[in-house]
């Protein structure tokens, strides 16, 4: 039977939010309320901490929580160790989530009593969220995969009944043909890798049962407020460019005698990458680019290699007062680490700060350092494309430097050939010999949407400003 476009829309599943936005966004929005899933990873990948970060969430939004283990750890040592974490509330311990210890039970009785006892407890404190510690333990109580499948489905159908949804956690590295997980709607994993020296922690969805999901290793990471997962970025932003505007004006570089060489300005909502050696004066030009920032329009720096103190006094040298535009709340400098952090991270910190502050214009200094942070190399195209596609589309002018190595205009060649079609405009800024005498040059290699001039100028730097000028 055909259904047309105005038939009856698709039923949604009732969701349970994890409260950490990364994971719901991988989600879709959250955990199915009512399903199981398993959350699996060797000791120390973070598992019991996202179990009860869930858990406390789940608390926060009204619910009640069950934490059951097959450990024989006591919960003392959980708590102390939880109790280092902002999430935690010892007050709701007892009150709002109880926990359990089933490993007397696993050990003396089997299987069967373990669900008999988890069923009492789930009905007894009308719980809403089941979380399960030690599914290995309970694995090889099991003599046959036939009741590990059993032992599985009658928790399942004891929680579903009560409208509970499950969480197993298991230190188990199960394939996807396991007993295990032929029987949960949900495989979450949770592992850490060695990458060139670096530590990364990913988390992966390898199953989710009737509902979509954003698949693929994601970096996460754990600090004192509990677990923080980062989609990668391009995966989340996949079409920015269908919400780019059609009307655009022209905004000035900052360089009065360099708009006029790029038929005024640069046009808003546009992306130019600066490239040059070290003390060519990208930094300077972006500065520039800044000073033009006011409190209806405000600017970023958003820097990898200048502190704030350093950029306020490089401004002061050009003739600007950044410190008082601070003030007035026009321009925010935001200094990063360039050895340390996540590329998802630093880059949905970024867009972050676009949107809280209203930002109008940014000033990326630099693309190279942003991407010497990312552990996986292969992906920092990919990311660049789908931050500056972002900005973009959000109407934020945006200037980039990006170093290179090569120090005069006669040993140039394009040092990101594959970044340059993403990029608006390009401009080249190197040393030349005029004499006996050192230049700085700027070459206007692409200027998109506006007539340019393909002079060579020669760039000058003063309290005033910066100038150029034909050579």
């Amino acid at each position: 039977m055909k259904i047309s476009a105005e038939g009856p829309e698709l039923k949604q599943l009732k969701r349970l939010e994890s409260g950490i936005d990364g994971l719901d966004t991988l989600l879709k929005g959250g955990l199915i309320a009512g399903s199981s899933y398993i959350i699996q990873g060797r000791p120390g990948s973070g598992k019991t901490i996202l179990a009860n970060q869930i858990g406390f969430n789940h608390i926060d939004h009204g619910g009640r929580v069950l934490f059951a283990t097959l450990l024989a750890e006591p919960h003392d040592r959980l708590f102390q160790f939880l109790s280092t974490l902002t999430f935690y509330k010892k007050e709701e311990v007892n009150q709002n989530i109880q926990f359990v210890s089933a490993f007397d039970t696993l050990e003396n009785e089997g299987l069967d009593e373990v669900v008999k006892l988890l069923r009492r407890e789930i009905s007894r404190q009308k719980s809403s969220l089941l979380i399960l510690d030690g599914l290995l333990n309970a694995r090889s109580k099991a003599e046959t995969p036939l009741d590990t499948k059993q032992f599985i489905s009658e928790l399942q159908g004891h929680a579903a009944f009560a409208g509970c949804t499950v969480l197993f956690l298991t230190s188990s590295q199960l394939d996807d043909g396991s007993p295990e997980h032929t029987m949960v709607d949900g495989v979450i994993e949770m592992g850490e890798e060695i990458i060139d020296c670096k530590s990364v922690r990913r988390i992966k969805l390898r199953k989710t049962r009737g509902s979509g999901a954003i698949t693929g290793p994601h970096e996460f990471e754990i600090t004192e407020k509990g677990i923080t997962i980062y989609p990668r970025i391009e995966s989340v932003l996949t079409h920015p460019a269908l919400r780019d505007s059609d009307h655009m004006e022209t905004i000035s570089s900052g360089i009065p005698s360099l708009d006029t060489q790029i038929g005024g300005g640069l046009m808003t909502s546009s992306v130019t990458l600066i490239m040059g050696p070290s003390g060519a004066g990208k930094t300077s030009v972006g500065a520039q680019f800044l000073a033009g920032s006011t409190p209806q329009e405000p600017g970023l720096y958003f820097g990898f290699h200048e502190s704030p103190q350093r950029m306020r006094m490089k401004a002061r040298a050009l003739g600007h007062d950044f410190a008082g535009m601070e003030e007035t709340g026009a321009l925010h400098l935001v200094w990063n680490s360039a050895s340390t952090g996540l590329i998802d991270r630093v880059a949905y910190e970024l867009l972050a700060l676009v949107e809280q502050k209203r930002i109008r214009r940014v000033f990326l200094d630099s693309l190279v350092a942003m991407g010497r942070v990312a552990v996986d190399q292969t992906r920092v195209l990919e990311v660049f494309t789908a931050v500056l596609g972002e900005l973009r589309s959000r109407g934020v002018t945006v200037i980039a430097s990006w170093e290179i190595q090569r120090m005069f205009s006669d040993q140039f060649v394009l040092a990101v050939p594959e970044l340059s079609s993403v990029m608006d405009n390009l401009l080249l800024i190197q040393f030349g010999r005029n004499g006996t005498e050192l230049q700085r040059q700027l070459s206007i290699l692409k200027i998109r949407d506006n007539p340019y001039d393909l002079s060579l100028l020669e760039v000058v730097m003063g309290n005033a400003g910066i100038v150029v000028r034909k050579v």
